[in-house]
């Protein structure tokens, strides 16, 4: 054959070659949730490309027959044809002893590049580029080259298969979606614009809920306002006039011994229609709704779901009254700053760039959002940036007691009845090696 000839041959081949490489990577790459997308808006091939990942065997014992055979065809064919000319040109203008050697090495390079950059590298990329547009363009000739091939591919996976069980290989593809998946997914849309920023911090909020106990979302025993049996008119005006609160609990004597709570609101109907507030009673009081301690965020939207409730009283396992829980909390919780004014009682108040005034009640999950730190160890322990730093340096913390941790110092500022009320984090700039430390 001449020179030409041989080049549309390998043209042909190397057009056959791409073709099978651009769809061994579409199919590959092309993802199941746009897939599903597609397919739910009527296009059938996005299905068909769907069913041909679920038995994707076939479809790749195909590939690698056609991709191995064009491939040794084009070095067959390839390389004879162009040895000459780099034989003859060699001769002409530089004959050597080694001409035939060097007319060889010329000719199976260019092949090979021609091969690599044409078959295999270009249309790769491009079909990483937009693998599910790809998938669904091609799937329609695919299909008809997958029947061409199946008695061989049959042959070649009956093989593999049988290697893959004598070695124990486990060939099934797990295709479960984890919460890193989904998180990955978030973060690459938030840096390509696709989500919001608040949307991106709402989202990853939301999967949190899963993961925070209550009290890291409560109002603490020390904070809860409450009324007695026995609690005089006064009294009770003054605490729905100072306490912005909508419902309060009620108690018989102590805060351990709740009866249920009342609804603000009934109260002050009472005293716009002049009734007596004097003493609470049975039509006033609800039953409140109590749960342990234990329970995710998750699990108190389940349980004020079936209950119909939106407010609980927290209890720990002796039966003490650690905290309240509102709905209104867990909202709070999932929306973080875009809903809690930004004034002097917020919880974390950043001075710079390598400082922070914290409060000692504040979250631990907060905490290491605020100072981008990924995981701390044995948080199964404490809920509470105060409970981190009584856990680390296993006494009552007084002020100047430090712990350092992840290039960060935590430092007790205030401490009221061994109560931590606030601690100063600092970013410690040289590189150090995680360590607690305590000062005297």
């Amino acid at each position: 054959m001449s020179l030409f000839q041989n080049i549309l041959i390998i043209i042909i081949l190397i057009i056959g070659a791409g073709f099978l490489a651009l769809t061994e990577i579409a199919l590959a790459g092309a993802r199941k949730v746009k897939l599903k997308i597609l397919a739910e808006s009527g296009e059938e091939r996005a299905q068909q490309v769907l069913d041909i990942q679920e038995n994707s065997a076939d479809f790749f014992a195909a590939s690698q027959i056609g991709l191995n055979a064009v491939a040794i065809l084009g070095g067959i064919i390839g390389e004879p044809a162009f040895r000459p000319f780099f034989v003859n040109l060699l001769n002409h203008f530089y004959p050597t002893p080694w001409t035939e050697s060097i007319g060889f090495g010329l000719s199976f390079t260019l092949v090979t590049s021609l091969f690599i950059l044409f078959a295999d590298l270009m249309p790769k990329r491009l079909a990483m580029i937009a693998p599910e547009r790809i998938a669904v363009a091609v799937i329609k000739p695919i299909q008809i080259y997958i029947k061409i091939c199946k008695p061989l591919a049959w042959v070649i996976n009956a093989i593999a298969n049988l290697l893959f069980r004598l070695f124990k290989v486990n060939t099934t593809r797990d295709d479960n979606i984890t919460f890193d998946d989904i998180s990955a997914v978030m973060d690459a849309g938030a840096q390509a614009g696709v989500l919001q920023k608040q949307e991106h911090h709402f989202i990853e909020n939301v999967f949190e809920l899963e993961e925070r106990n209550v009290p890291s979302s409560m109002t603490t025993r020390e904070n809860v306002v409450f009324f007695t049996m026995n609690e005089s008119e006064y009294s009770i005006r003054q605490k729905l006039a100072e306490y912005p609160f909508s419902k309060f609990l009620v108690c018989n004597e102590t805060i351990d011994q709740v009866i249920g709570y009342v609804d603000a609101k009934d109260i002050l109907v009472r005293i716009l229609n002049n009734q007596s507030i004097n003493q609470l009673n049975e039509s006033t009081i609800r039953n409140v709704l109590t749960i342990p301690d234990t329970l995710t965020l998750s699990e108190v939207l389940d349980r004020f779901r079936a209950s119909k409730e939106k407010f609980a009283v927290v209890i720990n396992e002796y039966a003490f009254v650690v905290g309240v829980i509102t709905l209104s909390d867990i909202m709070i919780t999932v929306m973080g700053d875009w809903v809690t004014p930004i004034d002097e009682e917020q919880q974390i108040i950043k001075r710079d760039n390598n400082s922070w005034l914290i409060d000692g009640s504040t979250p631990i999950e907060d905490v290491k959002h605020a100072l981008e730190i990924d995981q701390i160890p044995d948080e199964e322990h404490y809920e509470t940036l105060a409970g981190f730093m009584m856990f680390r340096l296993r006494k009552i913390p007084r002020p100047a007691d430090f712990v350092e941790f992840d290039n960060y110092k935590f430092e007790v500022v205030d401490v009221d009845h061994y109560k931590i009320d606030q601690l100063l984090v600092t970013r410690i700039l040289e590189t150090t090696e995680p360590k607690v430390e305590e000062e005297h």
